[in-house]
């Protein structure tokens, strides 16, 4: 009964579609990003020289900070109402968690030298790259393998074909669905070759800070090391922020894909109106509250609707 009270149908009453996004884009998952970036960066300063070296008991503490439950993100979010900076609160979260441990003296050394941006940069692309290997990309496979396997099932199965919504000359029903999964796989190969880039140089993109305390420390070197150790392309030059070409790369593959996909719902509406496709009524389902006779369209229908959201 919880999406009942969703503020959209997406995380509501289409929980069960997309709850493995959810639990990848939701805050929590974001400030366990946050995390994550703060002590790998707090990691790759001890192994650069920069801070002292850990011993294997503080390399195990630190890998052990970096796994955030849930009562801990209850700890971020109080220490946010005080901070009113979502970032600043993961860092005194961290501070804390240092207290009364042997890591303690590198607390100074969390968040160094960083502005917001070189943890939001990189905590919200290692959360699009991970659902994109883990979610989207097997979920778009699957359907591919679906449509080829349609195609395959029907390749000879003559069906009218129209052209401006009139009835044409014949098809087959396995070459018209053959053809959105070639479109599809098109814009898959797209979206695995699509790279997404990283940035960490401080304010204004320039490492003023770092420097500034440790001259000697080739800061480019290894703001590139770290990056690439996050499964990310180094952005040299920035400003503040990372300009954002990447994902407006990828959402475009993504828009790209969706707008493949409405028109393969409007195709099968189409089919199903015209009689081609029948489809079969589930025990228990509810065609028209009033008209027993119908079976609606509805998953086609929802997922043109929500394509379009």
């Amino acid at each position: 009964m919880d999406g009942i009270h969703a503020l959209s149908p997406l995380d509501g009453r289409y929980r069960d579609k997309t709850g493995q996004l959810a639990d990848r884009f939701s805050e929590a998952a974001l400030i366990r990003a946050r995390v994550e970036v703060e002590i790998r960066y707090l990691q790759h300063l001890s192994s650069n020289g920069v801070v002292r070296s850990l011993s294997a008991e503080e390399a195990a503490l630190l890998d052990d900070v970096a796994r955030v439950d849930d009562p801990m993100l209850a700890q971020v979010k109080a220490l946010e109402e005080t901070t009113r900076h979502d970032v600043k609160a993961v860092e005194y979260f961290l501070r804390e968690r240092f207290q009364d441990t042997s890591l303690s003296d590198l607390s100074p050394y969390l968040h160094f030298g960083l502005t917001s941006e070189d943890v939001n940069n990189l905590a919200y692309r290692r959360m699009i790259a991970a659902a994109r290997e883990a979610v989207l990309r097997p979920q778009l496979l699957r359907l591919l393998a679906a449509l080829a396997d349609l195609a395959e099932t029907h390749r000879t199965q003559p069906m009218l074909a129209r052209t401006h919504g009139q009835p044409a000359i014949p098809t087959t029903f396995g070459k018209e669905v053959a053809l959105f999964g070639i479109r599809l796989l098109a814009q898959l190969r797209r979206l695995q070759q699509i790279d997404l880039f990283g940035k960490l140089n401080g304010a204004v993109g320039g490492y003023h800070a770092m420097v500034v305390a440790f001259p000697d420390v080739d800061w480019p070197g290894l703001a590139r090391s770290f990056v690439e150790s996050l499964g990310l392309r180094f952005l040299p030059y920035t400003a503040q922020i990372n300009p954002q070409d990447d994902l407006v790369a990828l959402f475009g593959v993504y828009r790209h894909l969706n707008t493949i996909l409405l028109g393969l719902n409007q195709d099968m509406w189409r089919y199903i109106s015209d009689d081609w496709l029948v489809q079969r009524m589930a025990e228990g389902q509810v065609g028209s509250s009033t008209m027993p006779q119908k079976v609606n369209p509805i998953q086609f229908e929802n997922s043109e609707g929500n394509l379009a959201l």
